[in-house]
Order: C-alpha cells, then structure tokens, then sequence
C-alpha cells in the first residue's frame, strides 16, 4: 500500500492507504527549489504596477513593515531579511525601520515565535511592535464605515511615511483570499472595525452566508471589499506576498502596487490550488497540514470548509488537528450553548463577535457532516462543537464503514474542491 505523510502539529501522521479506495486531492506541488535570495530579489526588481522599492522609499524617510503572525505560513524571515538590507542599502537607517505583527484579534506574538517569524539578526536588531485591537491608546480613527462604525487602525500606520506590506496568499473560507489588503484589515484594525468587515460575511434577512461570499472569490465580495477601502486609507507603498510550499518555505513571490500584486498572486495561487472533482464522496480525511495552520481550532476550522466541499451531505470527515494552543479563544465554546446554527445566527445578529462567527460556520457543518476530530483537544471540548474525539485516526476510521470511498486532503486549506 501507498503510505502518505498527514501534517499533524511538528509532526506528521502516517496513513498506509487503499489506492482504489482514496484519491489524494491536494495542490499541485512544484518539484522546484524554494526560491533563493537571489530569485525573491529579481522579482522584487520587477514589481507589478509599481515603480521600484528603491524609487518609492528614499533616505529619511521611516519605513513600517507589516508583517504576519505564528497563525501563518508566509517565509517572513526569508523576505523580511532580504527587505530590511535592501532598505539599509538605499540609506535608510536601522533606526528608522520598524516592524509590526498583523495579529487583527489573535493573541500578541511570543519573543520565540518572533525570532523564528523574523530570524535571530533581524529580531535582535530592528524594533517590533505588537498590534493590540482592543487597546485605543494604540488606535487612530480615519473615517467611518457606510454603518457609522469608525474605521480604526494602529497609529504606526500614520507615524511612518512610508508601509510594506508583506504575507502569503491562500483561500479564506469568506475574505475570498488571504494576503493583501488583510494586513491592513483585519490585521492592524480596531476589534469593531474588524466585526463591522466580517459581519458583512452573513445575511441576516435570508439567512446564511451573504451571495458572493466564500472562497476564491474577490469581485463582488463584499468582506473583501470593504477591506480594500480600509487599506486604500493607509495606500501602502508596496506590497510582497509569497505562496509557500508545504514546509512553509516560499515558492513563488510577487511584488508591487497591493491591490494589482495581490490579485495577480491571488491569480496564480487559484490556478494551482483549486483542484477539479468529478463528484463529491462519503468520506473526507482532511489534514490541517500541520503547524502553523491547525495552531489552534479557529485556524484548524479552515481546513474543515474546504473538506466540506468534497463530501456529500451526511458524509463523515475526519479532522487531524493538533490544536495545541488550544481553542484559540478561551470564550470559543460559549457560542456551543446555542442548540443549533440557526440560533446562534440569532444571537449574533443581536451580539456580533468574529470568533462567533467562526463557531456559527462550524455548527453548520457538523450539522449536515458527521466529523471526526484527532487532536489534543480535550473530549469534552470536541462533542460541545458537535464533533466525535479520536485519539488516532486508526481508531476515527474503526467507526466508518471499510469500503467507502473517500478522499485524502493532506493541505486542507490549501486545497478547494470544486465540481467540474
């Protein structure tokens, strides 16, 4: 038999599958190198819609790199390196660089997770600065959203004259794409500015989720939106976003004006992420694809949306996802006292909050699929989400019926389904 290796924390689960009985339905992985300093700098030397960095960023003037969190993939310490030389080699001091984390609403970032987000020599030799969503002395007001809500920033946005945006681009189950615009918003937003753009998400006079909203999908959707006229406040002065192989190492890198560059990443990125199917089957094994992406379970339910689009109503997926910070939110569960997801739309129509949002989408999925989750995650914690603990996934697929055919997603959010 075939042996396939499941991302599984720092680790990896070993699956000695049936080959008549599992299709694998993954990205299409290059067999190239990652890229090297060299090749990242020639694409840097041909930006999309933008003049050179070089003739953009002069000396004097101070320079705030936007940079992602430990809940991302994105070859930060590769391409943050090379972007603070090329900056300190077109006189720019040291001491006017800074960086900071989009952590939008996620917990700050460890010194640790620093220096492996940044590199040791960049960590100890550039100031960093952690982004609070709930702290207003860090806050600036630009203007308001079409319901009053004041959009709000962190006020490093302004204090600097010149913004680089950097991260990676992948699906998001409703923002359409990762990247772009979403190291402004939601990563460096106000936690209301931020629930005003993901409320956009839900319909709450039909119901559900709004039209044209979901993943893979950037024209006509409105959370995507509205996060591009947030961004267009700070209009940052570049952008480089990367897509990462399965190590997290970077693959191909754009760079540019943020709004052509992220759609011509965005672009590339669905080309070779979104994976044809001829039908949907009865069983989907779903691996986050390891750490970073299954962190915690608000990480881990992205692999979940995408599994769901493989699987027939009633079907089961199992779900490998360490979780070992736990649920992401220490008051995630208490969107579980709802008795079903109709009822807690109710209550978030009443009392929006992002992370009830997250838990809405997965009471609708464990509602219509039987899923079976491996983790670290306590048993109690698992059945309040409505899902069934497994401690391995020999003993998930104990419960299944032998023969039924299925498939293997072992990068589940990097992969979306779609029915030819």
């Amino acid at each position: 038999m075939p042996t396939i290796e499941l991302g599984y924390g720092r680790g990896s689960i070993k699956f000695d599958y049936d080959s008549a009985r599992f299709d694998i339905l993954g990205p299409e992985e290059s067999p190239r190198l990652p890229l090297s300093d060299s090749e990242i700098g020639d694409a840097l030397d041909a930006p999309i819609g933008s003049s050179p960095l070089e003739d953009l960023i002069a000396s004097g003037d101070k320079v705030l790199i936007v940079t992602s969190d430990a809940t991302r993939a994105t070859g930060s310490a590769q391409i943050v390196n090379l972007l603070v030389r090329r900056l300190i080699q077109n006189g720019i001091r040291s001491s006017d660089i800074a960086i900071i984390f989009a952590t939008g609403i996620h917990r700050a970032v460890h010194p640790d997770e620093k220096t492996e987000l940044l590199t040791p020599f960049i960590a100890q030799r550039i100031r960093t600065i952690d982004h609070d969503a709930y702290d207003s002395s860090q806050l600036v007001q630009l203007g308001a959203m079409d319901d009053g809500t004041p959009i709000e920033v962190n006020q490093s946005l302004k204090d600097f004259s010149k913004i680089i945006l950097t991260g990676a681009v992948g699906f998001h189950y409703f923002a359409g794409f990762t990247g772009g615009r979403k190291s402004i918003c939601p990563g460096l937003a106000s936690a209301r500015t931020i629930e005003a753009t993901h409320m956009l998400a839900l319909d709450f006079k039909s119901g559900g989720r709004r039209a044209g909203v979901g993943a893979g999908l950037l024209q006509g959707n409105v959370v995507n939106e509205a996060c591009e006229r947030v961004a267009a406040l700070i209009d940052p002065a570049f952008l480089v976003n990367a897509i990462v192989d399965q190590r997290g190492r970077v693959g191909q890198v754009f760079g540019g004006h943020w709004r052509a560059t992220h759609a011509r990443a965005c672009d590339v990125y669905s080309s070779s992420h979104a994976r044809r199917i001829e039908s949907k089957r009865k069983l989907v094994i779903v691996s986050c694809g390891g750490s970073p992406y299954d962190i915690n379970m608000i990480q881990a339910h992205k692999a979940l949306d995408m599994a769901v689009q493989a699987c027939v109503d009633g079907g089961s997926i199992i779900l490998l996802a360490e979780c070992r910070d736990g649920l992401g939110r220490a008051d995630f569960l208490k969107w579980f006292d709802s008795p079903d997801s109709r009822t807690l739309e109710t209550r978030l129509k009443d009392a929006y909050e992002v992370n009830g949002q997250t838990a809405w989408a997965l009471l609708t999925k464990t509602e219509r699929f039987r899923v079976h989750m491996v983790t670290e995650l306590g048993d109690d914690e698992v059945r309040r989400m409505r899902m069934v603990p497994a401690r391995s996934l020999d003993e998930a697929l104990a419960n299944l019926e032998p023969d039924t055919r299925g498939y293997v997603m072992p990068r589940g959010a990097a992969s979306l389904p779609l029915l030819s």
